[in-house]
């Protein structure tokens, strides 16, 4: 079994967080997103992983020298052996798929990186291919699919009229990951675009109407990284699941001075709190220091210094400097706010 995860998007709606992070790599509860949804993958596939396959972008569309590096140990944590591939341009979800495509071969599942999924399914993987959907209260906004007998019959995008409220969720299983090279192919060396791309759709209805029956995977939580909002959500959400299974993301080292911590919490290593309360729902990286503060419900990565703050729904980068009023701030790496 194979993971392809196309990654190559600049993540502009989670700017300024990601003018030095790929979206992908951001810390969500002490691990990035990019592993975490691997690891939720695995976890609903009674198969081994043999190759984790990811597609970024280059340099120039923010991806830094070590993505690669950062990459390949996700997959190697995983048992995995790991691939990186670089999408140079832009040409749609078919396309991003393609640029993987010397991994493309055997069964496997397609992952875009921009999305956390809870599901208490196990993949069937006799199936000719399954597409993780969501129940939503505004279909209109997504792309969903029609059922019958359990089976897959329509993909419609963003419906006017109610059709369905399954939306995809942008996770797919393929059985055989060499028919859906062989259909990506067709689309490019037939210059078949829709608004100017290769669009996966379009793949997913030929493959269906050659007799391919496509199964729903569907998933009991499906969380956003897309804005700072619902990436803070997507964290308090994560932080609940893991204190829920028992696992305390509290560091042993911490060291709190006249300071509280209101579970589920992250703290990673050699952070000292100092007159401060954090949480519920708080995540504070590495060698951070707080200060003469309260937080809660808030993401707040590496290396950072926060003195005499009230936060709240607060998105804070590595290696920035906080000591204002304001609650719900969103500032990137490397910021001082004073």
């Amino acid at each position: 079994m194979k993971i392809i995860v196309p990654m190559a998007g600049i993540g502009s709606r989670l700017r300024p967080h990601t003018l030095t992070v790929p979206k992908p790599l951001t810390v969500i509860a002490g691990k990035p997103i990019v592993q975490r949804l691997v690891e939720d993958i695995a976890s609903v596939i009674d198969e081994k992983i043999d190759e984790i396959a990811f597609v970024i972008g280059t340099a120039a569309k923010g991806f830094p020298s070590d993505t690669e590096e950062k990459l390949l140990k996700i997959a190697q944590k995983l048992g995995a052996k790991g691939s990186v591939y670089v999408q140079h341009e832009a040409l749609g979800t078919a396309h991003a798929i393609y640029m993987a495509k010397e991994s493309l071969s055997g069964p496997c599942v397609v992952a875009y990186a921009d999305t956390l999924f809870k599901a208490d399914f196990t993949l069937d993987v006799n199936a000719d291919g399954a597409i993780w959907v969501s129940k939503v209260k505004n279909p209109s906004a997504f792309g969903v699919v029609k059922l019958e007998d359990g089976i897959i019959t329509d993909f419609i995008e963003k419906p006017k009229d109610f059709v369905s409220d399954l939306a995809i969720i942008g996770i797919y299983y393929f059985k055989s990951g060499d028919k859906l090279l062989e259909e990506i192919q067709y689309l490019i060396d037939n210059d078949l675009k829709e608004n100017n791309e290769y669009q996966l759709t379009n793949v997913l209805e030929s493959l269906k109407q050659q007799g391919a029956k496509f199964i729903p995977g569907t998933v009991s939580a499906w969380m956003d990284c897309g804005k700072k909002d619902p990436t803070v959500d997507t964290n308090k959400q994560t932080l609940g699941f893991e204190y829920a299974a028992g696992n305390n993301l509290v560091s042993a080292d911490v060291v709190l001075n006249n300071s509280e911590i209101i579970q589920p919490c992250y703290v990673g290593k050699n952070v000292v709190l100092n007159n401060t309360k954090i949480g519920p729902y708080v995540s504070i990286g590495e060698n951070s220091v707080v200060d003469n503060s309260i937080i809660v419900n808030s993401l707040i990565q590496t290396n950072v210094a926060i003195s005499n703050a009230d936060l709240n729904n607060a998105m804070i980068g590595n290696y920035a400097k906080y000591n204002a009023q304001y609650t719900s701030v969103s500032i990137g790496d490397y910021t001082e706010l004073t």
